[in-house]
């Protein structure tokens, strides 16, 4: 083993110069003076024990609850980190023995020296780091808001941590630095907690609030984890996840209350091939032994391997910077208000087991019963507590397979390419600097070829920017920049599709319109240093048409049944200096809609949600209903009036059927079995004389999800501008599709003229999660026709 790692040692001091230094977080620090004597608990400041009925709290009571743990406790630290989106601190504790806490810049700078082998001399610096190091561990809670029980499960966490002297909490504290997220979204717990205080002893008590909980993402911003498009993500990397190189990362959610009372690892398959299967093993074991160790407490409805995959990169950063990634996901009430559940009730169907039946991977099932934010807030801090224990026990080895990751890493994998080769010139310009940004913000090293070299027969000048795998994160980098190839799984043999449990594609060469060329053997060529940031090209968002005096007056359609979609149009259009007005139901409905604006934008949305929106029997006035028969004959009049209406999606279906356009989805009705695509990237063929192409390829991407396909009924008034290619081998780019021949040849884009104005329906998401900058231009031409 010694003279395996000294070869790694000597290969990877000849690959590369070590990565930057980083630099800890700006902090908050304590004044130096006396601490009181008591440690404040967390009924002393929000006024209630965290875990009662009907009982949350706004993010600056949360926060003030902090502030004086932090100010009255020799184990805790609180730092503030920047803003959110809507201007709240986001904060982070750092919990460890006093002693610890004194040394914690040299421990981030060993621990550093771990995540990058390169920087260790030998064999004998390799152990001192080992033995002398702390286990990291990030616990990050609430990401989603309306999993209310991970807006207080920190407190107890930090309280119990703060205050028990008992031998367990002592070689937590001494093994393990934790840094500790109260929140990932302070701005949702607000929105929550003011929209449930409102609603108590109503209706809609319990019912999830008429907004998104993140002001542009919602429930997506715990898919950001690779694109970085939010202030909230980039903190949590920049500040704690690129300093500190967690080994483990824990994140607190919740799920629904009808199956398991707690989810743990291990996942089900697939798994991300880029993963290290060191990192599988230890997120298997951890898993397990937190599930172990909470059945050993009494608690029952624990299930491992089930439910939930780890496919995506999109929810799992440390995946490939070395640490595991631990979900918890624990059964959710009515926000902070109870709910029964009989056992009768819960649901047979659950992926990967029976909540009804034993099994390996749910050995006690719950017998059902009563479910309160005090079960959630319980066993979310026994799960915290045991991961830490853990932690604790096996520093050692944490710390031995985090190097061992890092050290494979650097010497690189047998079967991978030696690099991506990624053109300086021809590339479009904002796709260029965004694909590189987020490599560099993942901490991948880009270089530059210094001379001219050739890779496939093709010739690439100097200046080509080079990302070569043999580094600590390269399977991050090529995660992101090859093809995923996701496998045909079904839930029985000849069966229906088994679902992933989110999308099955994140090429970024393809979604950013943007050419990553895969060199297969090492480039005979010089490369630079890795470059610094400075040093990459820097684009500002911006199209032409938008500017003062001629940008068109664009309405969004804002619903109350919240739209994911429309928050990432929102974002993509005030990153991109798109003005536009949201427009709710009551302002379609009354009509007159041309004399306001000249285009309209219907964002992803089934039909019936647009139409009929929140249910009246839970909400009330404003927010149940959606546009009605009303608002649709409105949109049909704009239409009419020669507007332009843009419908994306899944409300493409809507404007055919409301607007009687005579389009067939050929999709409509079909079952998984004929056809499946659960968020892949198809290939699409566009017209290049069409005024929505301008600036556009001949060939593009589509990113598909749950979208329609056309077949055109009256080719007087409709016109094809984009198609899926003929052959169905030609249709599939990355991810996954059943029966591609259902869309083969089938229009994906069209205009359709009603009157004086048109409907522009996009089969496809242009502008999926900030993330398809290839296609945002059709959007934005759809935005700038004239009559």
């Amino acid at each position: 083993m010694n003279a395996r790692r000294n070869c790694w040692l000597a290969l990877s001091l000849a690959l590369a110069t070590p990565l930057a230094a980083q630099q800890p977080a700006a902090r908050t620090r304590r004044p130096v003076a006396q601490r009181p004597a008591a440690i404040p608990t967390p009924r002393s400041v929000l006024g209630f024990e965290p875990g009662e009925d009907r009982k949350l709290a706004e993010w600056p009571v949360l926060m003030r609850y902090y502030q004086a743990l932090a100010a009255a406790s020799d184990r805790v630290d609180f730092r503030e980190l920047g803003k959110t989106t809507l201007g709240a601190p986001f904060v982070a504790l750092v919990i460890s023995s006093p002693q610890n806490l004194r040394r914690l810049d040299s421990y981030r700078r060993l621990n550093a020296r771990l995540a990058d082998p390169r920087t260790l001399t030998s064999n004998r610096d390799a152990l001192q780091a080992r033995r002398d190091g702390r286990t990291i561990v990030l616990i990050t809670s609430s990401i989603h808001s309306t999993e209310v029980g991970g807006h207080l499960t920190p407190a107890m966490l930090a309280h119990r941590l703060a205050t028990d002297t008992s031998a367990a909490t002592r070689a937590i504290l001494d093994n393990v630095i934790l840094w500790l997220v109260p929140s990932l979204n302070p701005d949702g717990v607000t929105i929550v907690t003011k929209w449930y205080n409102r609603t108590i002893g109503t209706a809609a008590e319990g019912a999830s609030p008429p907004e998104l909980y993140h002001h542009y993402t919602g429930h997506d911003n715990n898919r950001d984890w690779y694109a970085f498009t939010q202030v909230e993500t980039r903190l949590t990397v920049d500040s704690l996840h690129n300093v500190w190189h967690p080994q483990i990362v824990h994140d607190i959610h919740q799920q629904d209350s009808d199956g398991a009372r707690l989810f743990l690892p291990p996942y089900l398959d697939p798994i991300e091939p880029n993963v290290d299967p060191l990192l599988v093993n230890g997120v298997n074991a951890l898993g397990t032994a937190l599930a172990w160790e909470l059945g050993g407490q009494g608690k029952a409805g624990i299930s491992v391997n089930a439910t939930y995959d780890a496919w995506t990169p999109a929810r799992a950063y440390q995946h490939y910077h070395g640490g595991v990634r631990i979900l918890s996901e624990t059964a959710s009430g009515e926000l902070a208000s109870p709910v029964t559940m009989p056992f009768d009730q819960l649901d047979q169907r659950a992926r990967g087991f029976n909540p009804r039946k034993p099994s390996w991977n749910f050995t006690a099932p719950w017998p059902g019963g009563r479910w309160t934010l005090r079960d959630i807030v319980t066993y979310q801090t026994d799960a915290a507590y045991a991961l830490l224990q853990h932690a604790a026990r096996y520093r050692d080895r944490w710390l031995a397979n985090f190097l061992s990751v890092e050290w494979r890493a650097v010497r690189g994998w047998r079967d991978w390419p030696w690099a991506y080769v990624i053109p300086a010139q021809r590339q479009d310009s904002v796709g260029l600097a965004t694909l590189l940004g987020i490599l560099r913000r993942g901490q991948v090293e880009i270089r530059s070829a210094q001379q001219p070299f050739t890779v496939n027969t093709v010739r690439y000048p100097a200046g080509t920017y080079v990302v070569v795998l043999r580094q600590p994160y390269a399977a991050f980098a090529k995660a992101l920049l090859e093809v995923q190839h996701y496998p045909d799984r079904r839930l029985y043999p000849g069966g229906p599709p088994q679902p992933p449990y989110d999308v099955t594609a994140h090429t970024l060469p393809l979604l950013m319109g943007v050419s990553a060329v895969v060199a297969q053997d090492s480039l005979r060529v010089p490369l630079s240093a890795p470059l610094a940031a400075a040093q990459l090209p820097r684009a500002t968002p911006g199209y032409p048409g938008f500017g003062e005096g001629e940008a068109p007056r664009v309405g969004l359609y804002k619903s109350y049944a919240a739209s994911m979609d429309e928050g990432w149009t929102r974002w993509v259009f005030e990153t991109w200096k798109v003005p536009y007005v949201p427009l709710v139901d009551s302002v379609i409905r009354a009509g007159r809609l041309k004399e306001k604006f000249e285009v309209i934008v219907l964002p992803d949305q089934s039909p019936r949600e647009i139409l009929d929106g929140l249910p009246a029997r839970r909400y009330p006035p404003p927010y149940a209903g959606g546009i009605g028969a009303e608002g649709a004959a409105a949109l049909r009049q704009f239409v009419l009036d020669g507007g332009t209406l843009v419908a994306l999606n899944e409300a493409s279906r809507f404007a055919v059927q409301s607007l009687l356009l005579p389009v067939r989805n050929v999709l409509e009705g079909a079952p998984d079995e004929d056809f499946y695509a659960p968020g892949s990237i198809f290939r699409l063929e566009l017209d290049p004389n069409h005024p929505v192409t301008r600036g556009m390829p001949t060939q593009s991407i589509a990113w598909f999800e749950k979208g329609p396909a056309f077949d055109v009924l009256d080719s007087a008034v409709v016109r094809v501008i984009g198609r899926y290619p003929a052959d169905p081998a030609k249709l599939l780019l990355s991810g996954w599709v059943l029966r591609p021949e259902r869309v083969a040849g089938r229009a994906a884009l069209l205009e359709v003229r009603q009157g004086g104005g048109r409907v522009i329906l996009f089969g496809f998401r242009p502008q999926y999660r900030g993330q398809a900058i290839a296609t945002f231009p059709l959007l934005f031409n759809g935005l700038q026709l004239r009559q």
